[in-house]
């Protein structure tokens, strides 16, 4: 198969995780589908394939450079799609030599991928496209990611001639809610390096993400029948709306780009008695990331000042910049864009506005940087990946394991 039938079949199958069922794999789906990619590793010829009860399958391609040491390389991508919208029953769709118009995606609940919402979609004319039929997510994110690590270790192993060290591939499961390195065995997987293949559009090179940290405010009020309530309700929905408008209206997700960071409201729970908000903090300068920490917890002692014993917060830490990880060994960047510039890919690094399993796989010991996967409108009915950009992914990841055996040569 190449990279397109594999992401084809790949995406059939339902891997949507689920945050809530506190198991790991969160959902069966996951280990369903590693079942499969296991039998197709072995069918390959691959060696050391293991995948345990947790739904983390890993498989070496050995070296066939045999008079020198080479390092161990590794690339990696995530087995479940987004719980934000249903992977169950994607039926995708190639559009062939794409036109620059509008793509109708479902002429019956009359959806319409268009570059008017989406003027990227222009950026691949005259290229194909493969597309959802608008009731459910393409799943892309991160399909395409394994299609072209199967895809180029096929290559690999079809072609002796590329001389390269040991190529160790993982994937993992629950990305998407933010677990998918917790049970990850760096020291099993045994990689001095590693590529998640998980980034946007072709080019995308990532080495920074966000520093990131979950915080809840809770606020305890006093519920009295509203009839008698003078001086002695405490309205908790009331003092928390009092609380969202005291932080920088503009420090957004919806007014930031680049590396401005944010506050961000991600969920509301109230009522008179008692309220919660659950924000998400994100910078990708640390001094900035504990200074919005700070700012936090003092808007939190106004409260408590004007209503006393009122609010209370917890702020716990959920990832790093992997900046600081990758700078010291930046030669990884470099050979990865060397390998797109031989793949005719312009490189394009770019931060992370987000976070990757690459990120805490960093702080773990495997430096971790990110790579280019090709789809674009992640999470959603109006996801897309350009089959050029598949098909240069899987050219990257052959001409890093090539690099790296020419760069070490005696």
């Amino acid at each position: 198969m190449n990279v397109v039938d594999r992401f084809l079949q790949y995406v059939k199958f339902d891997t949507q995780s689920d945050e809530l069922t506190n198991m790991t794999p969160s959902t069966p789906g996951q280990m369903i589908f590693a079942q499969y990619l296991e039998k197709e590793l072995r069918s390959m010829g691959l060696e050391d394939i293991t995948l345990d009860e947790n739904g983390y399958l890993m498989a070496t391609l050995p070296s066939n450079i045999s008079d020198r040491k080479v390092p161990t390389i590794g690339f990696i991508a995530h087995l479940d799609t987004s719980p934000d919208m249903s992977g169950r029953h994607v039926s995708p769709r190639i559009v062939e030599n794409y036109d620059g118009m509008d793509i109708i995606l479902n002429d019956t609940l009359n959806i319409v991928l268009s570059p008017e919402e989406f003027p990227e979609l222009l950026h691949y004319r005259n290229q194909s496209l493969i597309v959802t039929d608008g009731t459910t997510l393409l799943g892309a994110d991160d399909k395409a990611g394994i299609a072209e690590i199967i895809s180029a270790v096929d290559y690999l192993k079809k072609h002796p001639e590329i001389k390269h060290g040991k190529v160790r591939i993982a994937f993992n499961p629950d990305e998407e809610i933010g677990q998918g390195a917790h049970k990850f065995d760096v020291k099993r997987f045994g990689a001095d390096w590693a590529y998640t293949m998980d980034g946007g559009e072709i080019g995308e090179l990532e080495y920074e993400n966000f520093n990131a940290a979950v915080a809840k405010v809770t606020f305890n009020g006093r519920n009295v029948h509203p009839g008698y309530a003078k001086h002695k309700m405490i309205n908790s929905m009331r003092i928390a709306n009092q609380f969202v408008i005291m932080l920088p209206r503009w420090e957004t997700p919806e007014h930031t780009e680049d590396y401005e960071g944010f506050y961000h409201l991600i969920g509301m729970d109230g009522s008179v008695e008692q309220t919660t908000l659950t924000y998400i903090i994100r910078d990708h300068d640390r001094d900035r990331f504990e200074r919005r920490k700070k700012e936090l917890e003092h808007l939190a002692r106004k409260i408590n000042h004007e209503y006393p014993g009122c609010c209370t917060i917890d702020i716990k830490d959920q990832y790093y910049n992997m900046r600081e990880k990758i700078e010291p060994l930046m030669y990884i960047i470099d050979i990865a864009e060397e390998a797109m510039r031989r793949a005719d890919v312009t490189p394009k690094v770019v931060p992370i506005r987000g976070g990757t399993d690459g990120a805490q796989l960093s702080f773990k010991g495997l430096p971790c940087p990110n790579i280019f996967a090709g789809g674009l409108n992640f999470h959603g009915r109006y996801e897309f990946v350009p089959i050029r950009s598949m098909e240069k992914a899987t050219e990257v990841i052959v001409e890093i394991a090539r690099i790296v055996g020419e760069r070490d040569q005696a």
